[in-house]
């Protein structure tokens, strides 16, 4: 068998994977910059910005303070992106939220992150908007925090868990109210689905940064979508965590969605009806604590 070498003279081989990479970036991009939708920088690591993308209601004057919500996006704290969750900030936003959308240092990017640095993140996140909270209109004492699958766990942990705090701790990085999709709350129960190598960074920790086992009186309230079939984070989770909750006095209602697995909210370009019935429940929630009218 012959094996051709590249010809480094020749720069046009390899223009279909400078392409492919071109486009890749560029749906990404797009993805962000979409109307409504502002950005700033809330924390720098190294030669890393991580940034949130911010939408906020339509004539909403900064002098008038409104709710705020976080997200967090899933990727099993490895990959993924902010752009997840971009629906749910355009759908709460028309109804008169701050919704934001936040990256933050995931493994695929930033070759050295961990779990645990996702945390951190999360809180930076959170308190970057508290202490912002006037000048983008925000009630700094009524800000949500959602997400999904690793990022359902963060925003959690923003509630939950102590520690992993990088910053000046004057601020609370301590969200008001929980918004969770499939959130991962017990570790160890989901090492068996992640790479080995990340699963040897959990385990030691599992117990430490899993919301089940840290519950406590004074926690937010807390709703959660999680669907029945779900193969990579157990339904069971979702109902143990809220009577866990319950037990200690706190508010938390989980909505189960029969036969849906992993990831089943997601927005898929508007054709998924569970999209709108997760929202639509979201709004009710907010609304029950007087988040919207």
């Amino acid at each position: 068998m012959t094996t051709t070498k590249p010809n480094i003279e020749n720069p046009r081989q390899f223009l279909p994977v400078l392409v492919t990479f071109f486009l890749f970036f560029a749906h990404f991009e797009i993805q962000l910059a979409q109307p409504g939708v502002t950005e700033a920088v809330y924390k720098t690591v190294g030669s890393t910005k991580l940034k949130l993308y911010i939408c906020q209601p339509i004539l909403h004057p900064k002098s008038d303070t409104i709710p705020a919500i976080v997200f967090f996006h899933g990727g099993g704290w490895g990959g993924g992106h902010a752009w997840q969750f971009l629906p749910q900030c355009k759908y709460l936003a028309d109804r008169g939220m701050v919704a934001i959308s936040a990256e933050y240092r995931v493994r695929n990017r930033q070759k050295d992150a961990t779990p645990f640095n996702c945390v951190e993140d999360a809180k930076s996140a959170i308190r970057w908007v508290r202490m912002h909270a006037n000048e983008l209109g925000i009630d700094k004492n009524r800000i949500a925090a959602g997400g999904g699958s690793a990022g359902g766990h963060m925003a959690a942990c923003t509630a939950l868990i102590n520690g992993f705090e990088d910053e000046n701790v004057s601020v609370s990085s301590v969200p008001n109210a929980l918004v969770l999709f499939n959130p991962v709350l017990d570790v160890m129960e989901v090492l068996k689905v992640l790479p080995k190598d990340l699963r040897k960074i959990l385990e030691p920790r599992a117990e430490e940064i899993s919301p089940i086992y840290n519950v406590s009186d004074g926690a937010p309230p807390t709703i959660i979508f999680h669907g029945t079939a779900d193969n990579n984070v157990p339904f069971h989770q979702a109902a143990i965590f809220t009577e866990e909750m319950k037990k200690h006095n706190n508010r938390c209602e989980i909505e189960l969605f029969e036969g849906r697995g992993h990831g089943f909210f997601n927005y898929n370009k508007g054709r998924n009806p569970d999209f709108t019935a997760t929202m639509e429940l979201t709004v009710k929630f907010l609304v029950s604590l007087g988040y919207m009218k």
